[in-house]
């Protein structure tokens, strides 16, 4: 991009990792999805995805919702509480980027999400997860634990195909693509980490400076390790706010990453991240 045009850019702050009701382990069982999104408001996020563990229902509740409640409005059946409601959802959609999503649970435990344009049809997304061999059973149930699924490659490159973002979760975890605190698999590793369907990895440690940051092993200095990975952070929450008996339980926005976008828009952001400028992304 010519340097004169840097002007135009403008910084904007996104969480890409947000669980719902939709997902077994959350855990606030009675928040609802426009608690949220304004939560997402408050805490001055510009953009949020729904990623729900194996599921798009969190997501898909939602439109029932707001589609219900346009139905109750068009047919002049609608309360006013009904109509607060709607006319919430729409001054909140206009100002925030609401993406589908989900966190998939690859073969062996390995978490990768999945982010998707706004008008994507949840069916497709249904679908895609049916075609990573998520049991069509556990479709809606929002579990961790699914039996076996598609490899974490194939999980790549179906997302990628689908037009989706492709983000390694957590990746510095236990569930994490990285590996960390294995003792073995260092080709898997590699693979795992530096595959060309690959946009993102998330990592818990953006923060780190030292050289045991997750964002300096993947910078590219490594010779088996040649590809430069791009780091962001995710909350990965499971309610709304922060667990104040247990710090680790973040609530939405909680960690989240700044993107630098000529336009709040998916396809913006799907070039950024898909891109090799990584001063357009920080913590």
């Amino acid at each position: 991009m010519a340097r004169g045009r840097r002007s135009s850019l403008q910084w904007y702050r996104m969480d890409l990792h947000t669980h719902t009701p939709g997902s077994k382990d959350y855990q606030q069982p009675d928040v609802t999805y426009l608690d949220i999104l304004q939560q997402a408001e408050r805490r001055g996020l510009n953009i949020i995805a729904f990623t729900d563990h194996n599921t798009v229902r969190g997501y898909r509740e939602m439109l029932d919702e707001i589609n219900r409640l346009q139905w109750l409005e068009q047919s002049r059946r609608i309360t006013a509480e009904e109509l607060l409601r709607l006319k919430e959802y729409r001054r909140l959609f206009d100002s925030l980027l609401v993406l589908p999503g989900f966190e998939f649970t690859a073969m062996f435990g390995f978490h990768i999400l999945g982010v998707f344009p706004p008008h994507t049809d949840v069916r497709t997304l249904e679908h895609l997860l049916l075609h990573l061999k998520v049991p069509s059973e556990a479709l809606d149930h929002g579990e961790t634990n699914i039996g076996a699924t598609a490899d974490v490659l194939t999980a790549y490159a179906a997302i990628r195909e689908a037009g989706g973002i492709v983000i390694a979760a957590h990746a510095n975890s236990a569930n994490g693509v990285a590996m960390r605190g294995f003792p073995l698999g260092g080709q898997t590793r590699i693979a795992y980490t530096q595959d060309s369907n690959l946009f993102c990895l998330e990592v818990t440690d953006l923060d780190r400076k030292d050289r045991r940051a997750t964002m300096r092993f993947f910078d590219g200095s490594k010779p088996e390790y040649p590809r430069p990975m791009r780091c962001i952070q995710g909350s990965d929450s499971h309610r709304l706010v922060r667990d104040n008996t247990n710090p680790k339980n973040l609530g939405v926005g909680d960690r989240a990453t700044e993107v630098q976008l000529k336009e709040l828009s998916f396809e913006e952001l799907f070039q950024v991240l898909s891109g090799t400028d990584f001063v357009r992304t920080r913590p």
